[in-house]
């Protein structure tokens, strides 16, 4: 399902397959205006009520109900290593730290193996497909958006978990991605409001950051549109235009 949509030219002047991006504007308009009335005030609020530590304990506890998820996605992989270590990392976390509000694991020097059936899928060689921005949920791609919905499936604590607990899973994540928006809030602003094309931004800096978690090669996966031969940014290139994923093409 993934990635299934032919390149019919739409290719934007930095390089990317964005047939959609008409009505990926159109949601990013959404997504930014409610970040701009709900998400920054109230993850301002979450900021301002909860103390640094308690916010980290959320965060670790958030992290740790994920981890099942990421380890199946591993063995899907054919990862015994990464899904051996995630599996750890939750009974260690689960016992020594306290249902997962301290990262005990991390303390040890085992660090989290993280993964999504996103990167399942591009393991098993499905294509990246066209770039889209989905509501709330914010810059993705077709693969990866097929794998957001997976990831709801994946993981064995979905089934197990009672409900009252289920519920506090829920809470968790929430808080922890309000925590996360504090705790970048200078850059996400940046992109945002700063931006002479903040659509433009996010798009480059999420498939760029997205191409270069999953290992692949950014220079054969960026198309460089000021070329004369219409050909990609290679290695040999002297110089490959944008090469700072942080830095705005659209700025004046």
């Amino acid at each position: 399902m993934a990635g299934c949509t032919p390149h019919d030219g739409a290719v934007t002047r930095d390089g990317f397959f964005d047939p959609y991006e008409e009505n990926n504007r159109a949601t990013h308009r959404f997504n930014r205006a409610l970040d701009r009335a709900l998400v920054r005030p109230a993850s301002g609020a979450y900021g301002g009520a909860v103390p640094t530590g308690l916010r980290d304990n959320v965060s670790n506890f958030a992290q740790n109900l994920s981890t099942p998820g990421m380890a199946v996605n591993h063995l899907l992989q054919g990862d015994l290593r990464g899904s051996g270590i995630n599996l750890y990392r939750f009974v260690i976390n689960s016992t020594f730290g306290i249902g997962g509000i301290i990262d005990a694991a991390g303390a040890f020097g085992v660090t989290a193996e993280e993964t999504d059936f996103g990167e399942t899928l591009h393991v098993w060689g499905a294509p990246e497909g066209a770039y889209l921005e989905l509501p709330v949920l914010g810059p993705s791609t077709e693969r990866d958006a097929v794998g957001k919905l997976v990831d709801l499936f994946t993981n064995p604590l979905s089934y197990t978990l009672p409900s009252p607990e289920r519920h506090y899973a829920r809470a968790a994540r929430v808080a922890k991605r309000l925590g996360d928006r504090g705790r970048y809030g200078d850059t996400v602003d940046s992109i945002l409001y700063d931006s002479a094309d903040s659509y433009a931004q996010a798009r480059m800096i999420y498939l760029q950051s997205r191409r270069f978690e999953l290992g692949g090669d950014m220079d054969a996966l960026y198309t460089d549109p000021y070329s004369t031969d219409g050909g990609t940014a290679g290695a040999d290139s002297d110089e490959a235009p944008y090469a700072d994923p942080y830095a705005d093409p659209y700025a004046e």
